[in-house]
C-alpha cells in the first residue's frame, strides 16, 4: 500500500495519502474513476504499491490503475483490464480466482478470474453515503439515550452528540468535493467475507462478496477517526489492524468484535505481519519502529533494526524467513521469527512498498521503479 516515503510526518501516510488529503479537485477525481487504466509496456516499471501470490500467479497493483500479473515468477508480466486510473494501494485474494483491490477515491475493484480483469464495485461517494447513514443512526440513538439518561449524565452525552454532528458534517462536506478519501488495505477470508480499511477511520465489512457493505467503524475504539493503514490475519486466526498514532486493534472472533491494544509506540504504523508462529505478530512503520508480540498484542517488545527507514510491508516465506521492506531501499530480513533483523539498503531504489518471496530464497521487490528480482538480502542477482 502507499506509505510515507516522501515525508516523515507521523500524522499521515504521506506519499499516496497526502495527495488525496490535500484539497483535491472534484473533476479530476471523477475523471480517474471513469477512465480505464491505460495499456502500457511501462506498467512493470512504474510505481507499484502492493503485491500478492495466488498459487503460481503473482499479482501487483500501483499507480494509474495499473494491475499486472505474472505466471513465471516475475520473469514476464501481463497487464490486467482495469476500469479506473486511480492509484491502487492494496489487494488481497479470498480464493484462487476472487480478488479485491482498493485505492484512492474510495475505489474498490473485484476480480473473478485471478486478476486478469477487474470491475468497479464501490467508490468513495457510495462509501461516504454509508458513513452518513451510520452517523445519522448514531445521532438518533444518542438523542434517544439523552432523553432517558439521568440528569447528571446529560452534559457528557450532549458532548458526545456534538461530536457525532461534527463527524456527520465533515462527511457531508467531503461528498460535496467528491470521492476523496482512500482505502489503504483489504483482507478477504474467502469469496464472500472481507474487510476494507482506510483513511479517517474507514472500515467496511461484507458478507456477500462486496455486493453490499456495512460501515463497521462503530465496532472499533477510534474516537479521533485516525487512519487504518493495514489489516491481516496471523497464524492462529486473529485479525489485526495497524494504523496512525500507534493504533493496534485485534479481533479473535473473525472481525465481529475488536479490542484496542496498548501500543508502546505512538507514531504511525504502516504494516502488520505474522511471523508464522501462532499468536505472534509484527507491527512496523515510521522511522523503522518495529514491535513484536507473542500474545496477540497484550505485551510488546521493541525489535532493533538498522537505518531507521520507514517500513511499509512485510512477508513470511515458506521456510520461515521474515522480510520487511521500506524507504531508502530498505530490505530487512530475519531467520529467527522476527526477533532480530539484518538490513541491506539498496542505493538504486528509494521506496520499496511490497515484497513477495520466491523459490531458492529470492525475492520480488515492488515500489518506485517497478518490480525487481533480488536475492534473500535484497541484492541484485548477477
Amino acid at each position: 500500500m502507499v506509505r510515507s516515503f516522501l515525508c516523515n510526518s507521523p500524522g499521515y501516510a504521506c506519499f499516496g495519502l497526502a495527495i488525496t488529503l490535500a484539497a483535491p479537485m472534484a473533476y479530476a477525481v471523477s475523471d480517474v474513476l471513469e477512465t480505464p487504466a491505460r495499456d502500457t509496456d511501462l506498467a512493470p516499471e512504474s510505481l507499484l504499491t502492493d503485491a500478492t501470490r495466488i498459487n503460481d500467479r503473482i499479482v501487483a497493483v500501483g499507480e494509474r490503475g495499473h494491475v499486472i500479473y505474472s505466471d513465471d515468477e516475475g520473469t514476464s508480466w501481463n497487464q490486467a483490464d482495469v476500469p479506473v486510473s486511480v492509484t491502487l494501494t492494496a489487494l488481497d485474494f479470498g480464493t484462487d480466482q476472487h480478488g479485491w483491490a482498493v485505492g484512492h477515491s474510495g475505489a474498490v475493484l473485484q476480480s473473478s478470474d485471478a486478476g486478469e480483469s477487474w470491475q468497479l464495485q464501490l467508490d468513495g461517494m457510495q462509501a461516504g453515503r454509508l458513513i452518513i447513514e451510520t452517523k445519522q443512526q448514531q445521532i438518533a440513538d444518542m438523542e434517544e439515550r439523552i432523553e432517558r439518561a439521568p440528569e447528571e449524565d446529560v452534559p457528557d452525552l450532549e458532548w458526545a452528540l456534538d461530536d457525532l454532528y461534527f463527524a456527520l458534517e465533515n462527511t457531508e462536506a467531503d461528498l460535496e468535493v467528491g470521492p476523496v478519501n482512500p482505502f489503504l488495505d483489504v483482507w478477504f477470508e474467502n469469496a464472500q467475507h472481507g474487510f476494507l480499511v482506510g483513511a479517517y477511520g474507514m472500515i467496511f465489512r461484507t458478507f456477500d462478496g462486496g455486493d453490499s457493505w456495512q460501515d463497521w467503524s462503530p465496532q472499533l475504539d477510534n474516537d479521533w477517526n485516525l487512519h487504518y493503514n493495514a489489516i491481516t490475519r496471523i497464524a492462529g486466526g486473529a485479525l489485526v489492524i495497524a494504523g496512525e498514532s500507534g493504533q493496534i486493534h485485534v479481533s479473535e472472533d473473525n472481525g465481529n468484535t475488536w479490542e484496542k491494544r496498548e501500543s508502546p509506540y505512538s507514531g504511525s504504523l504502516f504494516g502488520v505481519s505474522g511471523t508464522g508462529e501462532e499468536g505472534e505478530m509484527l507491527v512496523f512503520g515510521l522511522r523503522g519502529n518495529t514491535l513484536i508480540s507473542s500474545d496477540l498484542g497484550q505485551s510488546w517488545e521493541t525489535v532493533p533494526n538498522a537505518g531507521n527507514s520507514t517500513l511499509n510491508r512485510g512477508a513470511v516465506a515458506e521456510d520461515g524467513r521474515v522480510t520487511l521492506v521500506g524507504n531508502g531501499g530498505a530490505v530487512l530480513y530475519s531467520n529467527d521469527d522476527g526477533r532480530n533483523f539484518q538490513a541491506h539498503f539498496r542505493s538504486d531504489r528509494d521506496g520499496i512498498m511490497a515484497v513477495v518471496p520466491l523459490a531458492e530464497s529470492n525475492l520480488l521487490l515492488f515500489g518506485e521503479g517497478g518490480v525487481e528480482t533480488t536475492d534473500a538480502r535484497g541484492r541484485n542477482l548477477d
